[in-house]
C-alpha cells in the first residue's frame, strides 16, 4: 500500500455524474442524492486497510445525520481490472456485509475522481446545501495501528456547524491519507 496524501487545498463546486450504485446494480444520477442542507462525498473501496479501518464508524456517522437531512454518497474509483476485490459484484458484498445506509457507486471511468481531484482513500467532501466545498480532507485522526480510536471527529464537527447554521467562512482543510487511487493506464480509458 502507498500511502498518499489528499490535496491541500481545492475549490470545486458540487457537480452531478452518472454512475453505477452498486446496490440496485442500476445507474443513477449523484444529484438524486444529494441534499438541501449538506452532502458528504466519500471516496472509498474495499481493499484499503485505511478504509477497513473505518467502516463501521461510517455507517454510525451517516445514522446519526441522515435523519438531520444530510445525505452521504461513497464512490469506489478504483481499477477494478487491476484491483478485482474493488470491482461493483464485490463493493456490493462490502455494502450488504456493514448495511451501508448510503448509496456505494463505481466510478469506472474514474472521471468522478478526476473531477474532484481525489487522491486517496478514504477522503471526504463537504459541500453545503447550495454546492458549495465547506471541509475536505480525513474523517479523523485514527489510522490502523496509531492507537487513536475511530471518532470521525472531523467530518462530525463540521456537519454540526451546518446544523447549528453557523457559516463556513471558507473551506476547512484537514489532509487525509490512506491508500492511492488506483488509477487506470492512459492506454486503458
Amino acid at each position: 500500500m502507498v500511502r498518499t496524501y489528499s490535496s491541500s487545498e481545492i475549490k470545486i463546486k458540487i457537480k452531478n455524474f452518472e454512475l453505477l450504485e452498486v446496490s440496485s446494480g442500476k445507474k443513477n444520477f449523484l444529484k438524486n442524492f444529494f441534499s438541501d442542507t449538506a452532502t458528504v462525498i466519500m471516496f472509498i473501496c474495499n481493499h484499503c486497510p485505511y478504509v477497513k479501518h473505518i467502516n463501521a464508524e461510517l455507517v454510525r456517522l451517516a445514522n446519526d445525520f441522515l435523519s438531520k437531512g444530510i445525505s452521504f454518497l461513497a464512490i469506489n474509483s478504483n481499477d477494478a481490472k487491476k484491483y478485482p476485490e474493488d470491482s461493483p459484484k464485490n463493493m456490493k458484498k462490502v455494502y450488504h456485509k456493514f448495511n451501508f445506509p448510503f448509496p456505494y457507486f463505481f466510478d469506472e471511468t474514474q472521471e468522478v475522481a478526476k473531477y474532484y481531484r481525489a487522491k486517496c482513500t478514504p477522503e471526504f467532501f463537504i459541500f453545503s446545501g447550495k454546492g458549495n466545498l465547506c471541509y475536505h480532507g480525513q474523517l479523523d485522526d485514527s489510522r490502523p495501528g496509531n492507537k487513536i480510536p475511530v471518532t470521525g471527529n472531523d467530518v462530525r464537527n463540521v456537519l454540526k456547524n451546518i446544523l447549528k447554521k453557523i457559516k463556513i467562512q471558507h473551506t476547512i482543510v484537514k489532509p487525509s491519507y490512506g491508500c492511492n487511487i488506483k488509477w487506470k493506464d492512459f492506454y486503458d480509458n
